[in-house]
């Protein structure tokens, strides 16, 4: 399908029908990705104020045929926010539908336009006496129309699930600029296809998210956080496991550390406080929420009780403050910036099944020692399966010097996660970087019905041009 610029006759034609202030010329900022893999382009960029004008948008852009760049706060890690080749796009801000348009406390619902930064939502619940617990890194740029269109996960996804399982309803704009009107508040509504799942985690290939109906949860009464020492990940899963049978679902966040992250912190950052003296192999970072009349303090103290007559644990660090616990958890949030500070080879976000992850970093290190001499840093959320597997230069090396091996390290990793059955993406999305993956791993009958919905909803391909799923 052919496609065409915004150029200076599709923006006059704009012009005429939307007020000042729309249209703008884009910044560099809207062209360029945290991680610098990827140079944007934009031949108009809009900031609408509201879903109509956004029906507007994306009606011209389909009768032009120009290619549109949904827009959110711009932290997406694998190119889905950017259109590197092909016809200059318009580029569609959603930074001024950032409104919080009603909070129902009583039935734990918020509702929030796509802008919404993703801590200013957090904050909104918190006033109404609510959580709303997506919490991940960017939080405090990243918008709630990103989130969800990446289905986004964080921290808080054992306990609480990704961002389409704290969504009940979306409002959008179709690539046809039709607008649906779907901010639902049922927690059953069982009436045919579910478009908002079809929306979320599509990374704007399907449509715009101009809203969306949240779910809140009760904010826990006793709060606690720790950080065990393990002697190796299988101790951690069996740790998990002991946690979640002594307190069920009230375990929040459990986040696998390997001293190759801490001594990074202490190389690049370190003025970040780090919890034991000297490094550890291997740690987790506990969070539990619980309710009236249990004490999250005491309740991990018996489970570091219980966890060390075991032999899963050696030491550990219970927060007996809200200082001390932003402390531990700065640790575990200050690892990406370390990480950023060295300069990794190949990074890697991905999932296996959770009884598979020993086996995964065992065979992992084997068979990135065969390419060559790298440092490894494992870490994330092992509660959910998902770890992030990042290959570093060897100390005292450059990662130019591993120009020529990068292809084959990323190939590695993937093809050891695909054999464990796992994902080669498990919350950063496919977006530009990863759609080869996705040719290569993807079941070829999901493949087929994904184009299938993509050709059915815009089929002139307008949206999102060679995000997730590459452009014939």
């Amino acid at each position: 399908m052919t496609l065409n610029p915004a150029d200076t006759g599709f923006a006059a034609r704009l012009s005429a029908l939307l007020p000042d202030g729309v249209l703008r010329a884009p910044e560099p900022r809207y062209l360029e990705e945290p991680r610098g893999r990827f140079q944007g382009q934009a031949g108009l960029l809009a900031a609408p104020q509201n879903v109509e004008q956004v029906a507007t948008l994306l009606r011209e852009a389909n009768l032009a045929r120009v290619p549109v760049v949904p827009y959110g706060g711009g932290t997406g890690l694998v190119g889905g926010q950017l259109m590197p080749e092909g016809p200059a796009p318009l580029v569609v801000s959603l930074e001024r539908l950032a409104a919080i348009r009603a909070v129902h406390a009583q039935e734990n619902v918020l509702i929030a336009e796509a802008g919404a930064i993703l801590a200013d939502v957090q904050a909104a619940a918190q006033d109404a006496g609510r959580l709303f617990p997506l919490s991940l890194a960017a939080e405090g740029s990243a918008r709630i129309g990103g989130n969800l269109s990446t289905n986004a996960g964080g921290v808080n996804v054992l306990r609480y699930g990704n961002a389409r399982d704290l969504c009940l309803g979306l409002e959008a704009v179709l690539p046809s600029g039709e607008i649906w009107r779907g901010l639902s508040r049922l927690r059953k509504d069982n009436t045919g296809y579910d478009l908002r799942n079809l929306l979320i985690g599509a990374e704007g290939t399907l449509g715009v998210i101009t809203a969306a109906a949240l779910k809140l949860s009760p904010v826990p009464a006793s709060l606690g956080t720790a950080i065990f020492t393990v002697t190796d990940p299988q101790a951690a899963l069996a740790l998990l496991a002991l946690a979640r049978d002594q307190v069920g679902e009230a375990v929040s966040a459990f986040e696998l550390i390997h001293r190759q992250g801490l001594d990074f912190l202490t190389e690049t950052l370190p003025q970040v406080r780090q919890p034991f003296a000297g490094a550890p192999e291997w740690s987790v970072l506990i969070e539990l929420g619980l309710p009236k009349g249990l004490e999250a303090q005491e309740v991990l103290a018996e489970l570091f009780a219980a966890a060390e007559t075991a032999d899963l644990v050696q030491d550990g660090v219970i927060a007996q403050s809200g200082a001390q616990r932003q402390m531990l958890w700065a640790v575990r949030e200050n690892i990406p910036l370390a990480n950023k500070a060295i300069g990794s080879v190949s990074s890697h976000d991905i999932s296996v099944p959770i009884s598979q992850i020993p086996a995964f970093i065992d065979e992992g290190s084997e068979v990135i020692a065969r390419l060559g001499d790298f440092r490894i840093n494992c870490f994330g959320h092992l509660g959910d399966g998902n770890l992030h597997y990042n290959v570093f230069p060897a100390k005292g090396r450059r990662r130019e010097d591993y120009d020529s091996l990068r292809g084959a390290v990323k190939e590695v990793v993937h093809e050891l996660v695909h054999a464990l059955g796992g994902s080669f993406s498990a919350e950063h999305g496919v977006g530009r970087l990863k759609t080869g993956d996705l040719e290569r791993y993807g079941d070829p009958v999901r493949l087929a019905a994904m184009r299938a919905v993509k050709q059915a909803l815009d089929p002139n391909g307008i949206m999102n041009p060679g995000a997730v799923l590459r452009q014939g």
